[in-house]
């Protein structure tokens, strides 16, 4: 079956596997998912991911993400959201950008660069769409 927003309901998915406590969730693969899963590795949220393939579908790829927690088996994802919509976009200039939860989350944004999160959007000073919200 077709999915019409890969990112959201990649992020979906990760929402209800920390819910249930999985050690890892499948998700179906594009490119914007895996720079999405690069950004939330580099900033911690995520342990690692790999790129599996489906048996069902052999032309479609799944990402494999390892999900972490704390020592305690508390979750390190607490919120994970979809900021900008096919339906509405949200854009970011470079001086909009600020810490999200003051400095303990970040936003994932496309840009010029690539990728990125917050952090190095604003390293890098570039602006860009805002694509997920997450802490």
């Amino acid at each position: 079956m077709p999915v019409t927003d890969p990112i959201a309901d990649m992020l979906t998915r990760v929402r209800n596997a920390v819910h249930l406590r999985r050690e890892t969730v499948v998700v179906r693969s594009s490119k914007i998912v895996i720079s999405i899963a690069e950004a939330l590795q580099r900033e911690g949220f995520i342990k690692n991911f790999e790129i599996a393939r489906n048996p069902k579908t052999p032309s479609q790829n799944d990402l494999k993400v390892f999900l972490k927690y704390g020592r305690c088996g508390e979750q390190v994802i607490n919120l994970i959201e979809r900021v900008s919509k096919p339906g509405r976009r949200i854009y970011a200039q470079k001086e909009q950008l600020k810490p999200v939860l003051r400095g303990m989350g970040c936003l994932v944004l496309t840009t010029s660069k690539g990728v990125l999160s917050d952090k190095e959007a604003r390293e890098a000073n570039v602006g860009g769409e805002v694509l997920v919200k997450v802490y």
